[in-house]
């Protein structure tokens, strides 16, 4: 089956024209809008840009998602072009699990930032769920950011990618 998908049109497409380079730009910005607006959350939260209401932070999250799905089309795209290969790589391997992770995370994060936030703002400090919640998303996604770079040169190293 992985090697079908390699051979298919779409595949080709991404390997022998311009779709590789069109995926990883697509995904360097949906990770640079995932991982960008979640720290910009996080550090508000810590205690910087005080002049950003707590209540406000919540608009941010339509556009949290719109990166998520941005990285999941074109991610998809970057593993059709040597599906086999990427099955295989320990480094990718962990790397997606962290997706996983970093979602499940945001998912959690951005809940008790709705259902919190008004009372954040009201008493001027973040509950500690709020922060421990905010830390492990942000934390996660940067862990993505890594092991995505490294899937280019460990995978290719150990017989990966």
């Amino acid at each position: 089956m992985l090697e079908w998908l390699e051979t298919t049109s779409y595949s080709e497409w991404v390997t022998a024209s311009w779709g590789w380079p069109f995926a990883l730009t697509l995904h360097a910005f949906g990770s640079a809008i995932v991982a960008g607006l979640m720290f910009i959350i996080g550090l508000r939260l810590f205690g910087f840009f005080r002049t950003i209401p707590y209540t406000s932070l919540e608009k941010l999250a339509p556009y949290v998602w719109a990166g998520v799905v941005c990285q999941f089309y074109s991610g998809l795209t970057l593993w059709m072009s040597k599906p086999p290969k990427y099955v295989r790589d320990w480094v990718f391997d962990t790397k997606f699990t962290l997706v996983v992770i970093g979602i499940i995370f945001t998912v959690m994060f951005l809940k008790t930032l709705r259902l919190e936030a008004t009372q954040w703002q009201a008493t001027g400090a973040v509950s500690s769920t709020g922060l421990k919640r905010c830390g492990a998303a942000c934390a996660t996604w940067a862990f993505v950011i890594i092991m995505g770079r490294l899937t280019a040169y460990l995978g290719n190293l150990y017989g990966g990618v």
